[in-house]
C-alpha cells in the first residue's frame, strides 16, 4: 500500500476546477468581452509580439506604434443570431478590444513587420541600436 500525502490546497484546486468548468460562464473574462491573449518577447534585434486572435480577419485589426507604445485594437463580431436555434452552451465571446503596451526598449517605428495568419498576429519591431555613451572626464579646477 502506498501512502499519499494529503495536500488540502491541491484538493481545493481540483474541486474548484471541476465545479467552475461545468458552469456556462467558465472561461469568460469578468467584463464578458473578447480580449486576445498576447506574448511579448525579444531576441537580439527585435521585439516580438504574438497575439492569439481567432475569428478575426486582417480588416478587424488596427495596430499603431507611437512614443514606444504599441496599441492593438479590433473587434470580433457575432455572427447573425438565429432566432429558431436553442443553445445548450454558448461560451464564445465577442466585442471590441484595445490593448496598449509600453515596449521594454526603444524601437524603430520605421522597421515594423506584421503578419496575420491562421488567427495569429505576429509583429516584429526592430530595436534601436544602443548608441555608445561617450564618457567625458571633466577636469576639476
Amino acid at each position: 500500500m502506498t501512502l499519499v500525502r494529503f495536500e488540502p490546497f491541491n484538493e481545493m484546486e481540483r474541486f474548484a476546477n471541476r465545479f467552475f468548468n461545468d458552469l456556462p460562464l467558465a472561461g469568460l473574462n469578468f467584463n464578458d468581452s473578447f480580449r486576445p491573449t498576447i506574448d511579448i518577447s525579444e531576441d537580439k534585434k527585435n521585439i516580438i509580439v504574438e497575439v492569439e486572435a481567432p475569428g478575426l480577419t486582417k480588416k478587424d485589426l488596427k495596430i499603431t506604434l507611437k512614443d514606444n507604445i504599441l496599441t492593438i485594437e479590433g473587434e470580433k463580431k457575432r455572427e447573425e443570431e438565429k432566432k429558431d436555434q436553442n443553445f445548450y452552451r454558448s461560451e464564445r465571446v465577442y466585442g471590441s478590444f484595445k490593448r496598449s503596451f509600453t515596449l521594454p526598449v526603444e524601437v524603430n517605428s520605421d522597421k515594423v513587420d506584421a503578419k496575420f495568419e491562421d488567427g495569429i498576429l505576429n509583429i516584429r519591431i526592430a530595436k534601436l541600436e544602443e548608441k555608445p555613451k561617450n564618457e567625458k572626464v571633466i577636469e576639476l579646477k
